[in-house]
C-alpha cells in the first residue's frame, strides 16, 4: 500500500440473491466500473449446478439447470445464516433442490455430484459464487 490512494486497487462485490456482481473504484473518473464475466455480462447468476463430471458456477451452472433440476442450486442468501425451522414452507415446496434440516436445525442442501449423493451447505454454495466473482475482478 502507498501514501497515494490512487495507486491502490478497490473492489467490492455484491452478493445477490438471484444476481452477483463485482466492482471497482476508477480513480481516473471517480467512479465504480462493474466488471463483466467471462460471458462478457455485468451480473453472475448466484448458481451453483453439481453433475456427474463437474460443478459449475454462475453463467454455466444457470444454463445446466434445465436439464439438472434437482441438482442447480440458488436462493442460498435466503437461507444462510438461519435456522431450518424458520425457512418458510412455500419456499422448501417450490425447490426443485432437496432442503433438509441438520440435528442441530441448520438448512443443508442434498445433491448428487459426480454419482455420489452430497452435502453442502448455503454457506459453502455462496463461497463458490464469491469465488467465481473474484476471478472476474482478476
Amino acid at each position: 500500500m502507498t501514501d497515494d490512494p490512487t495507486n491502490n486497487t478497490i473492489i467490492g462485490i455484491d452478493l445477490g440473491t438471484t444476481y452477483s456482481c463485482v466492482g471497482v473504484w476508477d480513480w481516473k473518473y471517480q467512479r465504480v466500473e462493474i466488471l463483466a464475466n467471462e460471458h462478457g455480462n455485468r451480473t453472475t447468476p448466484s448458481y451453483v449446478s453439481y453433475t456427474t463430471t463437474e460443478r459449475l458456477v454462475g453463467e454455466s451452472a444457470k444454463q445446466k439447470q434445465i436439464t439438472n433440476l434437482e441438482n442447480t442450486l440458488y436462493n442460498a442468501k435466503r437461507i444462510i445464516g438461519r435456522s431450518y425451522s424458520i425457512i418458510r414452507k412455500e419456499d422448501l415446496a417450490s425447490w426443485p433442490f432437496k432442503v433438509f434440516g441438520t440435528p442441530e436445525n441448520t438448512p443443508r442442501y442434498s445433491v448428487m455430484f459426480k454419482g455420489v449423493e452430497t452435502v453442502v451447505s448455503p454457506e459453502e454454495v455462496s463461497s463458490l459464487i464469491l469465488g467465481k466473482l473474484k476471478e472476474a475482478a482478476e
